[in-house]
C-alpha cells in the first residue's frame, strides 16, 4: 500500500516558472534552464554562515581523528558519494576519512533501488558498519528535506552522539529539525517541475564543494593555493605537480621531476629540498 505523501508545500515541488516546455525552441529550453542555474549561487550565498558553523564544528573533531560522513539517496547519495570519492586524489588523504553512502548501496549509484530511502532504520545499519563514534560527524543530503533515510539515520546520529549537519533545499524541512547543524538552500521551483537533480542538485554540489575544500584546508592539505597532498595517478597529475615544484622553488624540470620521483608528492619534494639548502 503506498503512503500518502504530501507534497505541495514544498518549494522544491512548486510548479516551473516555465509552461508548455514540450512547446520550447531548443535554445528557449536551454537559456530557460540557464537562466534558473544562474540564480543558485546567489542562493548558497545566503546559507555561508549555516555552512561556516557547520564546517566549524567538523574540523575540530577530524583533527582528532573523526571522520565525514554523507548519507542520502538518489542525486542527493550520489552526489556525497562524488564529493568523498574525490577527496583522496585531491587532498592525499585516505579514502576513509569521507564517506559516502548511499541508500540501496552502491548498486543504487547506477540504478535506482525501489523504496531504499524509505526505510528510516537502514542509514544507522549502514554508518554502524564503519565503527562509527562521538569523534565522526554525519551530513545527511535531501533536496526535499524528508527523505525517511536521511532523516532516521540523522536522529539515531545524534541521539549517539554523533555530531550531525544537513543539505536542504526547503525551509524548515524535517532533516533540518533532526540536524544540529542544518544547511538550508533555497533554490525556488524547477525548471522541470520537482526534477530536483537541476537546480537542487547543482546547489548541493556548491555546499558540498565548500564543506570537504574548506574542512580540507582547515586540516593542512593545502599549502598556498597549491594541491600539496594530490594523489599522482596519471601523467596530467604528475606534469601538474611538477610544474607545482617549479614555480615555488624556482628550479628546472629536470630537477623537478628528480624530486617528485624521489618523495613522492609535491609537498615531501619542496620541504626536502628546502632542508638540503639548509
Amino acid at each position: 500500500m503506498s503512503q500518502e505523501i504530501n507534497l505541495e508545500t514544498l518549494t522544491t515541488e512548486a510548479s516551473s516558472k516555465y509552461n508548455n516546455l514540450d512547446e520550447m525552441s531548443i535554445t528557449a529550453i536551454l537559456e530557460g534552464i540557464n537562466n534558473e542555474d544562474k540564480t543558485v549561487p546567489h542562493a548558497v550565498e545566503k546559507a555561508i554562515p549555516q555552512i561556516e558553523a557547520l564546517v566549524s564544528q567538523i574540523v575540530p573533531r577530524m583533527k582528532q581523528g573523526g571522520r565525514l560522513f554523507y548519507i542520502g539517496a538518489g542525486t542527493s547519495g550520489r552526489l556525497g558519494i562524488v564529493d568523498a570519492s574525490e577527496c583522496p586524489p585531491t587532498f592525499g588523504v585516505p579514502f576513509d576519512l569521507v564517506i559516502g553512502i548511499i541508500a540501496g548501496g552502491d548498486t543504487a549509484i547506477r540504478k535506482a533501488v525501489e523504496y531504499a530511502e524509505d526505510d528510516e532504520e537502514q542509514a544507522w545499519k549502514d554508518l554502524e558498519q564503519y565503527d562509527i563514534n562521538e569523534l565522526d560527524t554525519v551530513v545527511g543530503i535531501a533536496a526535499s528535506g524528508r527523505t525517511p533515510y536521511v532523516i532516521g539515520g540523522l536522529r539515531t546520529a545524534r541521539n549517539n552522539g554523533v555530531l550531525t549537519g544537513s543539505v536542504s533545499c526547503n525551509i524548515g524541512s524535517e532533516i533540518s529539525k533532526e540536524a544540529e547543524f542544518p544547511i538550508e538552500v533555497v533554490v525556488g521551483p524547477e525548471f522541470v517541475t520537482g526534477s530536483t537533480r537541476m537546480k537542487s542538485g547543482t546547489a548541493q554540489k556548491l555546499i558540498l564543494n565548500m564543506i570537504s575544500t574548506s574542512v580540507m584546508i582547515q586540516l593542512g592539505r593545502i599549502r598556498g593555493n597549491k594541491m600539496v597532498d594530490m594523489q599522482l595517478s596519471n601523467h596530467k597529475l604528475v606534469a601538474r605537480a611538477e610544474n607545482m615544484i617549479i614555480r615555488e622553488l624556482g628550479i628546472d624540470r629536470t630537477l623537478a621531476e628528480t624530486l617528485l620521483q624521489e618523495h613522492g608528492s609535491v609537498r615531501k619534494a619542496i620541504d626536502a629540498y628546502r632542508s638540503s639548502l639548509r
